[in-house]
């Protein structure tokens, strides 16, 4: 936050030569200051401050490397201690609105702002408060007052960063690179830009000229293993985290909150209940991480308490409103979240920057599929269909398109390449599965899919199902098994009428020799089972054909 990095008294340097004689050197602040040694410079400002040798600037020194080292909490106590002393320094309370802004205190920061002096830094930290509140009107004031000097360049390019505009920021960031390629940390907000923009390999490719000189760089080695666990998995990114996290001294306190945060979403969610609730606000992605994790409990419930309340702003925020919306409107059967799932979703895939992502087109898919025009659902994921291949989520939605457009055959062999037990087990799936084997001429694999189902609401379901899509179908034989466990459950007369006619369906099928002869034991044995009246007629046409063909029964 200092304007320069040379003390302003030279003290010292005698005592520093009366060490240098004896053999020992103490390290110079000013050396200490240039390798970025901030633990080891507030080691000496503090001692120096124990022994009486305290220079007239010592604690703007100390408020600037703990500033610098990450530790706000000290760094606010070192500013807030000089802004009390009787002739402060003005420049103090710029330095202090920092720190409170880095802790998130952003109307503390900008009384604190208020009360220094005009400087650029002042414009500055006013530009980013004003996009924190969501003052338009005052951004746009402080953006006029920047300048094209590199500080105001890459606090412009910054606010573009955070208002998703990724492209205006890399080209801010490669300006200055073009006139200053000794400013290699740039590369790092780079391959940030291209993280965001899912462009996961040119991230790698332009992070690695930062991490060969700087192999140990807390923020470039997380953002590695954020690629790592898009390009690849959790495991691999864990691995990377690993390596700093070990290499990492006992005093370490920057982005240790966000190292936690990705450890959670690397494992897939473990230890998520212990580590995101207290990071709510802190980092902006662990409201909707949470979310997901409460998707994935099915929790859906929760998951919509926790983002209710949010204005989305980002295409992410949107997408997981929609998909929060969705499940819940189908759980509780809500048409008005389901519109505004359809809505959400219907925003993003519509919109210009996101028309041509995957998950602009999985949002316009989604959209389609809610309000069941499912020839426009194929559109889109066909459109995306190769990147998606095992992935058990897109082919069970891509499936149920296939299938409710009439494209049984191909809905089949999607369903069966679902891995899922969760899926499997999801009555949605066993239903359109079985009417696939029905309508592809299968129905003894569909009766089987409702002899492994526990008998519940959902098998009856499932019986109805096959009981009149086999007879649709002229598939008489497995339409009378159901109808007939169907009267057994539930002595409703439309059973009767639909096994008597599937009974007499599968008789004109022997006689058309398309049944096999033997089968008719079975049909009296279904007839037989019934109380009505009807049946002793029906009984004795079938058994003197029986009698007359010498068919045993």
């Amino acid at each position: 936050m200092l304007s320069r990095l040379k003390p302003a008294v030279g003290a010292g340097q005698q005592l520093g030569d009366k060490r240098k004689k004896k053999g020992k050197r103490i390290p110079q602040l000013e050396e200490l200051l240039t390798q970025r040694d901030f633990t080891g410079a507030i080691a000496l400002l503090e001692f120096k401050r124990h022994v009486g040798e305290q220079e007239e600037d010592t604690d703007l020194w100390i408020g600037y490397c703990t500033f610098h080292l990450g530790d706000y909490k000290r760094a606010l106590e070192e500013h807030e201690a000089l802004t009390k002393r009787p002739g402060c320094n003005p420049d103090v309370w710029v330095n202090l609105a920092c720190t409170y802004f880095f802790l998130g205190m952003y109307t503390q920061a900008e009384q604190a702002a208020l009360k220094a002096p005009k400087s650029r830094l002042q414009n500055r930290l006013l530009f980013h408060l004003a996009h924190k509140f969501g003052d338009e009107k005052k951004l746009m004031s402080f953006h006029q007052n920047l300048q094209d000097i590199t500080e105001d360049q890459l606090s412009l390019a910054s606010i573009h960063y955070m208002r998703s505009h990724y492209q205006e920021a890399i080209d801010i960031y490669k300006r200055i690179l073009l006139d200053n390629r000794e400013y290699l940390a740039l590369n790092v907000y780079v391959a940030l830009c291209y993280y965001k923009l899912d462009y996961y390999d040119v991230s790698q490719e332009v992070l690695a000229v930062y991490l060969q000189q700087v192999p140990d760089s807390t923020i470039a080695l997380n953002l590695k293993a954020c690629n790592h666990f898009r390009l690849y998995n959790g495991k691999a990114a864990e691995a990377e985290l690993k390596s700093l996290m070990d290499s990492a001294s006992t005093s370490f306190e920057f982005a240790t909150e966000l190292i936690k945060h990705n450890l959670v979403v690397f494992r897939g969610g473990e230890g998520a209940l212990q580590v995101l609730p207290s990071l709510i606000d802190v980092i902006p992605e662990v409201r909707l991480n949470l979310v997901i994790y409460y998707l994935r409990q099915d929790d859906a419930q929760e998951a919509y308490n926790l983002i209710k309340d949010l204005e989305p702003t980002t295409p992410q925020e949107y997408i997981l409103k929609g998909v929060v919306n969705a499940v819940l409107g189908q759980e509780m059967g809500s048409r008005d979240h389901l519109k505004i799932a359809q809505q959400f979703f219907q925003l993003v895939g519509g919109s210009a920057s996101e028309c041509d992502t995957i998950p602009g087109r999985q949002c316009m898919a989604s959209c389609f599929f809610l309000l069941r025009q499912f020839d426009d659902v194929l559109i889109y994921l066909n459109s995306v269909k190769s990147y998606f291949y095992n992935d058990d989520t897109f082919n069970f939605n891509y499936a149920q398109a296939k299938a409710a457009t009439g494209n049984t055959s191909e809905a089949e062999e999607v369903f069966l390449l679902i891995q899922s037990e969760k899926i499997k087990n999801d009555f949605v799936y066993i239903s359109w599965l079985a009417r696939c084997y029905i309508m592809n001429k299968k129905p003894r694999q569909a009766w089987e899919l409702y002899q492994k189902m526990e008998t519940s609401g959902e098998s009856f379901s499932l019986l109805q199902l096959i009981a009149n899509d086999c007879y649709k179908m002229g598939q008489f034989y497995y339409s009378a098994k159901a109808f007939d466990v169907l009267e057994r459950l539930d002595p409703n007369p439309e059973y009767w009428e639909g096994k008597r006619g599937a009974c007499v369906g599968i008789f004109q099928m022997i006689l058309a020799c398309r049944e096999p002869k033997d089968t008719l034991r079975e049909v009296l044995h279904l007839l037989r089972s019934t109380g009505n009246p009807q049946v002793e007629y029906i009984v004795r046409i079938m058994k003197k054909w029986a009698k007359e063909n010498r068919v045993p029964i």
